[in-house]
């Protein structure tokens, strides 16, 4: 179990499934933070072959952070929501108890969700690499001056256009930034990238689905204008002319546990049509 300390719940949370997983006969690893716990322990084989699930007490960021590092692992994730929409997580406060009990009795389903890799390119240095399970964001700098970018897909020219930037996003994250930009809600067991202009400053430019067996290129061609790419919200790197950010499928999967109850359209509809949050 891993745990956002940060969340005004999360202590009591905490101890309510340490207590339940102590009665149930379940085997229970409490991390206490999960920052200095995520960084300090190396991903081995021991945790590959001893953990069945992870448990994420916090919100969709808590439980973003927690899946770039264990995806590669290939362990079960199952999110506890403590924070305001709770769209990757599993379980809500209200249906705790129940949610673990299901979660005991394997009355539960696994989904792979795709993740992105971007590749960025600057001059001769070696190329820096990011996971993400929601998006890919290149956008503007603090000052209102827009960029201009050039898109290109598996090495044939797509556009080349003046915005405040771009978000390429899994289909898993076509309800984050990408819905908020304009961009279409793309179920997430279908593969595919969604490329999404930021505030185009022209008529044509338009969200476009991408085959996930493509390579997405975009390429800063602004100078002196101040760029970053940001990865799920979480990780960034500023970016400058001439550089080159290349975005693919990862060559590995997040998997999610899900209560057979909480289907993607049952959660679509509570979270966006309803906002229903976690107060």
């Amino acid at each position: 179990m891993v745990t956002n300390p940060e969340k005004p719940k999360a202590a009591s949370v905490a101890q309510y499934i340490a207590n339940w997983a102590a009665e149930t006969g379940i085997e229970l690893v409490i991390c206490e933070q999960l920052d200095s716990y995520l960084n300090n322990h190396p991903l081995t084989i021991w945790a590959q072959n001893n953990l069945d699930c992870v448990l994420v007490l916090g919100g969709d960021g808590t439980f973003l952070s927690v899946a770039r590092k264990l995806a590669p692992l290939g362990i079960p994730l199952l999110g506890v929501n403590l924070g305001h929409l709770g769209f990757l997580t599993g379980i809500e406060l209200s249906g705790l108890q129940q949610g673990l009990d299901a979660l005991a009795q394997q009355d539960i389903q696994f989904e792979n969700r795709m993740m992105l890799e971007a590749e960025v390119r600057r001059n001769e240095a070696e190329p820096e690499i990011f996971h993400a399970l929601n998006d890919m964001v290149i956008t503007k700098g603090a000052f209102s001056r827009m960029v201009r970018l050039t898109v290109s897909v598996s090495g044939q020219y797509v556009d080349t256009f003046p915005a405040d930037g771009v978000i390429v996003s899994s289909p898993t994250g076509s309800t984050a930034y990408c819905l908020s930009a304009g961009g279409p809600i793309v179920s997430p067991e279908l593969e595919a990238m969604i490329l999404t202009p930021i505030c185009p400053h022209n008529l044509y430019s338009r969200p476009m689905v991408i085959s996930p067996t493509e390579k997405v290129s975009i390429s800063m061609i602004t100078q002196g204008v101040e760029a970053m790419l940001t990865v799920d919200g979480q990780q960034g790197v500023f970016l400058k002319h001439g550089d080159v950010v290349t975005v693919r499928k990862a060559p590995f999967y997040t998997r999610l546990v899900r209560l057979k109850s909480r289907t993607f359209f049952a959660v679509l509809r509570d979270k966006l049509q309803e906002g229903t949050s976690n107060d």
